[in-house]
């Protein structure tokens, strides 16, 4: 079943209801015939009563009208009011809400979770199967002692759009965070979602003002935009509190090295200019 989502958060009340009626197919006598009032009135909400100064002037629809077209339609009230981007009430039930616990978790025999861990060969089928008990139980499974507290996923890394903080191939452990509004500023997470599949960014939390996350990469060459998600695609989000690297530092005294090298240039430089 699709669901009939608006794009538009901000959109008034009469693009709302020109959008119901796009949304069956009518047009604005026939509609206004389905809810039992004149065609003027539903063409004043959509298109204004003419002004003497040859302007229009749009009519707000009263209760009756909100809620016979609410009624006929099976309209869901928070989208009229602006509280919901779910048009139809049928439609609710079927949008993805966002889970205080992971459907699927994996133990081990001493009744102590796993860490499941997500390849990236393993990303396309995670995204069906992640409340699929059976497709969980085909990812390797680990038991590390430093990450008890809460239930937590390994995902290997994808890309270089984190590329400063996380490289490609690296793992990165997520806890799982039990309430969008627990999102951090500032944090890195991995974010499951539909339409984006398994992404991992840094995070500022909008989701009460606007039901959104605004999603940021490390990596700054400008190959890599910021950009946002909405609550109702969000499957998953794991926070970051922990990740293992192939990306080994070089040995601090190579850098000594360099900076005892510098020092002696500068030192032959001021020589040179002192017998010159």
């Amino acid at each position: 079943m699709s669901c009939t989502i608006t794009t538009l958060a901000m959109q008034q009340i009469d693009e709302k209801i020109t959008a119901i009626i796009n949304h069956f197919k009518l047009n604005n006598y026939a509609f206004s015939k389905r809810i039992g009032v004149t065609g003027t009135t539903i063409d004043s909400i959509i298109n204004g009563r003419l002004q003497k100064d040859g302007t229009r002037k749009k009519t707000k629809p009263g209760y009756d009208v909100l809620n016979a077209i609410i009624n006929k339609f099976d309209i869901n009230p928070n989208y009229l009011f602006g509280k919901s981007k779910v048009m139809l009430n049928k439609d609710i039930a079927t949008i993805q809400t966002y889970s205080g616990v992971p459907q699927v978790v994996s133990v081990n025999q001493d009744n102590t979770e796993n860490i499941v861990f997500v390849p990236i060969k393993a990303r396309a089928g995670y995204l069906d199967g992640y409340g699929d008990s059976q497709f969980i139980q085909t990812l390797p499974a680990f038991n590390m002692p430093q990450l008890t507290n809460g239930t937590f996923r390994c995902f290997e890394v994808q890309g270089n759009s984190m590329v400063q903080t996380f490289f490609d191939g690296d793992l990165v452990f997520g806890k799982y965070v039990e309430h969008l509004d627990h999102v951090k500023d500032g944090l890195v997470y991995v974010i499951v979602s539909k339409n984006d599949g398994i992404v991992l960014k840094r995070v500022i939390n909008t989701i009460k003002d606007q039901n959104k996350l605004i999603l940021k990469s490390d990596n700054k060459d400008g190959n890599y935009p910021n950009y946002t998600i909405s609550a109702e695609d969000i499957m998953e989000i794991w926070q970051v509190t922990m990740f293992a690297s192939k990306q080994i530092p070089e040995p601090v005294d190579v850098y000594d090295r360099l900076h005892e090298l510098e020092r002696k240039l500068v030192q032959l430089q001021e020589t040179v200019k002192t017998k010159a």
